[in-house]
């Protein structure tokens, strides 16, 4: 993935009963299609003369209050019971001109939705995931799965995150990330990915995120170096690019881009594990 995500903070069951809910999982897989329109949302913290098509040009309650806020709803949305008590949450990224490139110039318009009427809850800048699935927790509870990244520098850090909601004082609600698998491409600044010569195989890239084979798992196309690629680095080496900006420190060996190996990887939510599909 090339794209800038949300931003990676340093410190992501009766039988037939069970198959079935694996089954309707598969099919709210893709982004959610909420049945609201776009100007039924925004009019619920937008003024009707402040709306125009997917865009509202003065929020009300943004935070950092005083601001004249943008805010532009996108079309991916997700919705499911994210709270193990409560009504159904509908998750709507949007884009806006007050939001910096640490929040990744966006976030999360929050809703509740309560039989046919839709409550706005409050914007979380920053908490956007993207190529999201749904799937059932358990009877009672959804979980939501997302790729989420940033770029800084030339460095794109990807990772494949749980995106975790909890009630917080004054029952406002929070999403924050649990990274399940993390992954950084460095060739954008160094003109080449490098991998730790006494470390463990390296991840570059994640892609392709899907519901998984089994009830509890998720897959994504990984981009990575093994122990045969990062043992043929440290020793007799890769060709060089063309173009490097990275000096070698001790320990490292430089992986040019397309020296990488790609699989299909299924990561447990229960465990937290990831490892090579068979």
């Amino acid at each position: 993935m090339r794209t800038s995500h949300t931003a990676l903070a340093s410190g992501t069951p009766v039988l037939c009963a069970a198959a079935s809910l694996f089954i309707a999982s598969l099919f709210i897989a893709s982004p959610a299609r909420a049945e609201d329109s776009d100007r039924a949302l925004l009019a619920t913290f937008c003024a009707a003369g402040n709306i125009k098509g997917s865009a509202c040009s003065r929020a009300r309650s943004y935070p950092d209050g005083g601001r004249a806020c943008d805010v532009k709803l996108s079309k991916e949305r997700y919705t499911g019971r994210f709270l193990a008590a409560g009504n159904p949450l509908l998750v709507v990224n949007y884009d806006s001109e007050c939001e910096p490139h640490a929040t990744d110039f966006g976030g999360v318009a929050l809703f509740e939705q309560d039989g046919k009427a839709t409550r706005f809850i409050r914007f979380l800048p920053g908490a956007q995931g993207h190529d999201c699935i749904v799937l059932p927790k358990d009877d009672q509870q959804d979980v939501l799965i997302c790729s989420v990244g940033h770029m800084g520098q030339g460095i794109l850090e990807t990772a494949v995150a749980r995106m975790e909601f909890s009630r917080k004082s004054g029952k406002r609600i929070a999403i924050a990330p649990d990274f399940l698998l993390r992954a950084e491409d460095a060739v954008s600044a160094y003109g080449s990915n490098v991998v730790m010569c006494n470390e463990g195989p390296k991840y570059f890239g994640l892609s392709n995120l899907a519901a998984g084979p089994r009830r509890n798992t998720v897959a994504v196309d990984v981009d990575y170096a093994d122990d045969d690629i990062i043992r043929t680095a440290c020793g007799e080496g890769f060709a060089k690019p063309k173009e490097l900006f990275h000096d070698l420190l001790p320990g490292e060996a430089f992986v040019p881009e397309g020296n990488e190996k790609k699989k299909r990887f299924i990561i447990d939510l229960a465990t937290g594990k990831a490892a090579p599909a068979n």
